[in-house]
């Protein structure tokens, strides 16, 4: 016979999962009043860009008067300096040159080296892994100045190579480590069948692994895109002339006067160089959580 009381405490244990948040205060609580506050953290850098690149210079300058959190009179005199004053469109070229070439060349490394960790088999694997993403955690502020006099040596100082071919070793490691965890999501089984059949490894890393890791593929690619896009220490040290420079170092040389700095046109640069990230991610978000959760598994 059935146990009563034991029936009961498995049915009350089933209703449990989620009964905390039941009610409307609870959920206010325990749900609504955190995730408001974590919206607002991350979403207040962004508004604090848009409503300073919108009002007029004396409103940034007399705070006291004019309330700094909004404004009535917006102006997008800013935003037409940065666009039509300066060299703004050539930086913005200059820095997705930079991020495209350095992306491409980083993720044909990376997908090479991912493959061979972790679908060929052999002594050793794994330690090269490890020590692959342990050259990820050596900082970029003491590569810089090896890399530089590299740089200067074969002649690539102060153009746009300079930073093409010094951002892979930053680039890299962190895509193949993410990589290696998504190749082994893959099933060896699919490679086993295509080896019977007569392919050779090209074929099963062009015809059956790459395209069943696109999402990994898309994930490192927007990691990539996103640490070329923002990096600063490397495109002050190897890039010298105003019209090769990319975004983040030229608004800032640009906009600063000495100790005088042009808040509202360096963040209008610093929102309209922003966008195109944030177009990338609204596109491929799905792809990228995916690859990232994948990568996790192993």
């Amino acid at each position: 016979m059935t146990n009563p009381h034991a029936a009961a405490t498995a049915t009350s244990d089933h209703s449990e999962g989620m009964s905390y948040l039941s009610t409307i205060p609870q959920r206010v609580v325990r749900v609504y009043m955190p995730l408001s506050l974590i919206v607002i953290v991350l979403l207040f850098p962004f508004y604090w860009m848009v409503i300073t690149s919108i009002k007029p210079k004396e409103h940034l300058l007399d705070l006291d008067t004019h309330n700094p959190f909004w404004t009535l009179q917006p102006t997008f005199e800013h935003i037409r300096d940065l666009l039509f004053r300066t060299e703004y469109p050539q930086w913005l070229w200059n820095t997705m040159f930079v991020a495209v070439s350095s992306t491409i060349l980083s993720l044909i490394a990376s997908v090479f080296a991912a493959y061979a960790i972790t679908r060929i088999r052999y002594k050793g694997a794994q330690a090269v892994g490890g020590m692959i993403f342990l050259a990820y955690l050596v900082p970029p502020s003491i590569l810089f100045i090896p890399l530089s006099t590299v740089v200067f040596q074969y002649g690539l100082f102060d153009t746009p190579f300079a930073l093409i071919l010094t951002y892979p070793t930053i680039l890299i490691p962190f895509s193949t480590w993410l990589l290696m965890g998504y190749f082994k999501t893959i099933p060896y089984e699919l490679e086993e069948c295509a080896l019977i059949d007569g392919a050779n490894r090209w074929q099963i890393l062009t015809k059956i692994v790459l395209p069943l890791a696109v999402p990994g593929l898309i994930s490192a690619a927007i990691f990539c895109l996103t640490l070329c896009w923002n990096e600063f220490i490397y495109a002050l040290t190897f890039i010298n002339s105003t019209e090769k420079k990319t975004v983040p170092v030229a608004i800032l040389s640009a906009f600063t006067d000495g100790d005088q700095y042009r808040w509202g046109s360096l963040m209008a640069g610093a929102l309209v160089g922003s966008l195109p990230l944030v177009i990338l991610y609204a596109f491929f978000v799905e792809h990228y959580v995916s690859a990232m959760t994948g990568a996790v598994k192993e």
